[in-house]
């Protein structure tokens, strides 16, 4: 499992996750993701608690919770989409 964090400071470094966050666990992995083109961050997160309880735990109290002058959104991540192509059609390997 993983939390996702929404409306995050764009400030914020993987630093201040991994310090909040382990309050409620011991942190595997701390994801803060960029922007390709600018490199600028995208005001949001993914952390990895070794527990599914350790998760729970964080979600609960961390969900609404003022933060770095934001309220945080946070919950469990969903599995990333299949997107597709833009013309509809599913990407085939080449090989």
């Amino acid at each position: 499992m993983s939390i996702f964090i929404g409306n995050l400071s764009y400030e914020v470094t993987q630093e201040d996750l991994s310090e909040v966050f382990s309050e409620y666990g011991k942190v595997q992995r701390v994801h803060l993701p960029t922007d390709r083109e600018s490199g600028q961050k995208r005001g949001f997160a993914f952390v990895e608690l070794e527990t599914k309880v350790q998760e729970a735990a964080a979600i609960t109290a961390l969900d609404g919770a003022e933060w770095m002058g934001r309220d945080l959104k946070v919950n469990q991540a969903k599995e990333r989409e299949d997107r597709g192509s833009s013309n509809g059609y599913q990407r085939r390997s080449r090989y």
